[in-house]
């Protein structure tokens, strides 16, 4: 059997080759990606069994991987992510094994793969589930945003957005520290991005992060005011149509 190990970080490769060196001697290593894009680039002109798959990658995470090419081979993916989700994907007949990894756990995985080479993504039915189960793992919506200041490009981190909005048909972020940043987006393509637990958009103009509400205040027409730390350039109002799934969206 030939198998290769897609995983960045060097250590946990290092010891993912030498326990398969003791428990399949007669295994034969192929290679080592450490990312999506050489994963992406090799894997189908190399022939290999088997893969041992780390979900974090260095340029982002495993599932982009079967969005880009069509994976053969059965899947041990190797996961930080706790032993209530590692459940749940067993079920899909894929072994995740919980770092650092456990040398029972992969002989396990192994005598696994061994008497059932048709699990994992080796059936073009249960690809679009698996790329699902690992998504729903993943932490949701964007992380960043880059933005340009003067000649130069800053990132700002989603968490300490307070507020996007939009004025004067441009978009803005309005972070914790009182800043307001111009960004590349319309606010419907921002509403896409984001964790639709951490933000709520409110009206056509704002979208709010539930971190940062100050107050919430009874306002005219069966509407509520918003108010956030900092912010005074207008007032802040959830549209009357909006009121009862935002009540609904404080309340999960």
């Amino acid at each position: 059997m030939k198998y290769i190990i897609i995983e960045d970080e060097q250590l946990a490769s290092k010891r993912i080759r030498e326990l398969m060196v003791s428990i399949r001697p007669d295994y034969t290593y192929v290679a080592k990606f450490d990312s999506v894009e050489s994963a992406t680039i090799s894997l189908p002109v190399l022939k290999y069994d088997l893969i041992l798959m780390d979900i974090q990658l260095a340029d982002g995470n495993s599932f982009d991987i079967f969005d880009k090419i069509k994976v053969s081979a059965p899947i041990i993916f190797t996961t930080a992510y706790d032993e209530f989700a590692i459940k749940a994907f067993k079920t899909n007949s894929i072994d995740y094994l919980l770092k650092p990894i456990d040398v029972g756990e992969l002989r396990n995985a192994i005598e696994k793969f061994e008497s059932n080479k048709q699990i994992a993504t080796s059936s073009s039915d249960e690809s679009p589930q698996i790329t699902e189960l690992i998504k729903s793992l993943q932490p949701k919506g964007k992380e960043r945003f880059v933005v340009k200041i003067g000649e130069h490009l800053k990132t700002v981190e989603t968490a300490t957005v307070q507020l996007i909005y939009s004025q004067d048909k441009a978009t803005y972020l309005f972070t914790k520290e009182g800043k307001r940043f111009l960004i590349d987006y319309s606010v419907e393509k921002v509403e896409e991005l984001l964790n639709e637990n951490q933000f709520f958009r409110i009206s056509r103009k704002f979208i709010v992060n539930i971190a940062f509400i100050r107050d919430i205040i009874s306002y005219s027409n069966s509407r509520l005011e918003i108010v956030l730390e900092h912010f005074d350039e207008e007032q802040v109002i959830v549209a009357r149509e909006r009121v009862s799934d935002f009540k609904v969206w404080l309340d999960r």
